[in-house]
């Protein structure tokens, strides 16, 4: 039974902290009452907002430099014409999303990280929970809320700024007229390529959101502890997202 034990150990440790992470999401998405309205609106300017610079800096160079990348491809195959329509198809599909949430959980995943495990450190948590306050309810709720409704926000802002800088590109160097660029670029695109991914960027944004606010509820003491939270959330923000393209890639476009 040793090589059963060597096997199944791990297992129930994967299914226990699969279980325990779907749980918490869960008791998080349902903590709207009382609707924490101030703290979600908090939560949205700082998940949001403060994240449209550099979510919109990365769109615009992938942009360009895709644009740049598959003119110099296409010209071996005489099909340099595409690059409109491959940068936006490109963009909506899988860099704007991947991207701009890869951005995002290096910025929010260890910022919410960092702050709730701050937070246990030094008891305030606990002192919610001597108050009959449910943390959860006030701290995981407005921030899981904050990246679902947020994200997908700032993949439509950053496909547009990246397909503007292939367009950039494309018309500053690459040869296209401007009317040119413009018509490539959406006669190509449907409604379901925006639409799936903007539908990534809520999983996205709830993936970031919910690492960084798992990992800081559940941070050790003293200032190493606060460290290993906030690694451990981009690591596991960074690693699901990527994940979660490619479950969710499968499912639209299989």
């Amino acid at each position: 039974m040793t090589p059963l034990r060597a096997v199944g150990r791990p297992a129930l440790r994967v299914t226990r902290g699969i279980g325990a992470v779907a749980l918490f999401a869960a008791r998080g998405l349902v903590g709207l009452r009382p609707f924490p309205g101030r703290a979600l609106l908090h939560q949205i300017i700082q998940i949001g907002w403060l994240s449209l610079p550099v979510v919109g800096l990365t769109a615009l160079f992938t942009g360009a430099a895709l644009a740049l990348q598959i003119h110099s491809g296409g010209a071996r195959f005489q099909a340099s014409d595409v690059v409109p329509a491959i940068v936006a198809i490109g963009m909506v599909r899988e860099l704007g999303p991947v991207l701009g949430g890869l951005m995002v959980a290096a910025r929010v995943a260890s910022s919410i990280a960092a702050e709730l495990g701050t937070m246990r450190v030094t008891e305030q948590i606990d002192a919610l929970v001597t108050l009959s306050t449910d943390p959860v309810r006030w701290l995981v709720t407005p921030r899981l809320w904050a990246g679902i409704l947020s994200m997908p926000v700032l993949v439509a802002v950053g496909d547009i700024i990246g397909i503007m800088g292939g367009w950039l590109v494309g018309t500053g160097s690459l040869g296209f007229s401007s009317a040119t660029y413009i018509s490539g670029s959406w006669s190509y695109l449907e409604p379901w390529d925006v639409t799936s991914g903007l539908i990534k960027g809520a999983v996205f944004g709830l993936v970031v959101t919910l690492s960084g606010c798992w990992f800081g509820m559940r941070s050790g003491r003293g200032a190493a502890g606060v460290g290993r939270a906030t690694t451990s959330a981009v690591v596991a923000a960074a690693v699901g997202i990527l994940a979660a393209n490619f479950i969710l890639t499968g499912l639209f476009f299989e």
